[in-house]
């Protein structure tokens, strides 16, 4: 086993991120219990791909000069499991606002939903969410949307590798997805409700494998303090 200071110097580690934290609340804790222990002011601690703060699930952190690897294991395919509620909208497309919506969705058949997955395979063009990380004009897109101003975002290409669904609970969808970086869960979402000529919302979302990083093999926050400080 590495000593602290070997740690500190250089490792990517596997957090399983707790519901309701930032990416970055995550960072800080690991960051902030390693100074104390080490006793030093400053030590690089980096997350590779950011996690909204309702979603769960895999967070690759990396420590010292393993964050110079930050960008390779970003470009990896994510794979994500989670829930779309039919029937119902809010404007971030999760349940981060209250529902502003709602849609029939008895029309909707089996086909319907086949048909629709079957049409998110492949490459296309997907719009991120206004509540989103994206820059628009040097400001967050989420910092305007929630100060009310009106939000442009451009298309991105994404690349769904796999979509996998379970609608035996209807009006809720569990799924499954494998997708490129950069891919907006919460715009799959609320597409595959407008895809059904209903609406769609995100309301469960776990990152479950980074690359060739498994959620299998990450640890809570309160673990990897608890390894800090041993």
């Amino acid at each position: 086993m590495a000593s602290i200071e070997e740690f500190a110097a250089g490792s990517t580690i596997l957090v399983d991120k707790p519901l309701n934290w930032t990416s970055f609340d995550v960072v800080n804790k690991i960051r902030w219990n390693l100074k104390q222990v080490l006793g030093v002011k400053k030590i690089k601690v980096g997350h590779a791909g950011t996690l909204d703060p309702l979603a769960t699930g895999l967070l690759v952190l990396c420590i010292g000069k393993h964050t110079k690897q930050i960008n390779d294991i970003m470009v990896g395919t994510k794979t994500y499991t989670g829930t779309i509620l039919l029937g119902k909208t809010t404007p971030s497309y999760d349940l981060e606002t209250e529902f502003d919506q709602e849609f029939p969705v008895d029309h909707i058949t089996e086909e319907d939903l086949e048909r629709v997955r079957q049409s998110f395979i492949g490459e296309q063009q997907q719009t991120p969410p206004i509540f989103s990380a994206k820059q628009v004009d040097g400001k967050r897109a989420y910092d305007l949307a929630r100060a009310g101003k009106e939000v442009k975002l451009k298309s991105n290409t994404v690349t769904i590798e796999e979509f996998k669904i379970d609608t035996t609970q209807l009006p809720e969808v569990k799924f499954e997805v494998t997708c490129s970086k950069g891919t907006y869960i919460r715009s799959i979402a609320s597409d595959f409700g407008k895809r059904l000529n209903s609406g769609g919302t995100l309301i469960e979302l776990r990152r479950t494998q980074s690359g060739d990083l498994s959620i299998d093999d990450a640890k809570s926050v309160d673990e990897w303090i608890e390894f800090i400080r041993s």
